[in-house]
């Protein structure tokens, strides 16, 4: 596996996408093995609605079990907690930031990018902002260019995340 291929995750991240992976192999799988039989059942399933939806979702099912196991061989799980305490912005500590000359911070939580959710405060490593703030420490000032225009931030406090 290359570096180039690696998916950088959080141990959160890295339950979440097991946890998605064992529902759909365990349950989600039997559950369109069971519609498939019973539209069986109907007689001639080459004009059965019920067998065409069944096996379309057994389609879309297998394929999005195999993006999973993809992404799990693949996953470098990030543990904030074995990050040396240097202050400086890692995957899976928690940042928070004020915009320069305003009074206005948030704080963050650095993950990997298929764990972003930017309104619960999970900000992607290769975000603008989470690529400005990454191996930085506190005090320093970033300029993050974003779509709506430049804005420099201040990193105010930088702590592992639990």
């Amino acid at each position: 596996m290359t570096e180039k291929n690696q998916e950088l995750v959080t141990p959160e991240g890295m339950e979440k996408l097991q946890t998605e992976l064992t529902h759909l192999t365990e349950v989600r799988r039997r559950e369109i093995a069971d519609r498939i039989r019973q539209a069986r059942e109907f007689g001639d399933i080459s004009e059965n609605s019920e067998y065409d939806d069944a096996k379309t979702e057994q389609g879309l099912l297998e394929r999005r079990i195999s993006e999973l196991q993809r992404r799990v061989r693949n996953a470098k799980v990030v543990d904030p907690s074995g990050l040396a305490s240097d202050d400086s912005v890692d995957l899976g500590t928690r940042v928070t930031l004020r915009i320069v000359g305003q009074d206005k911070e948030r704080t963050f939580q650095i993950v990997g990018a298929n764990e972003s959710d930017p309104p619960s405060g999970k900000l992607s490593h290769s975000s603008p902002v989470g690529r400005a703030v990454l191996k930085r420490r506190v005090g320093e000032k970033v300029m993050v260019a974003t779509p709506r225009g430049s804005t420099e931030y201040e990193i105010i406090n930088v702590e592992v995340a639990s």
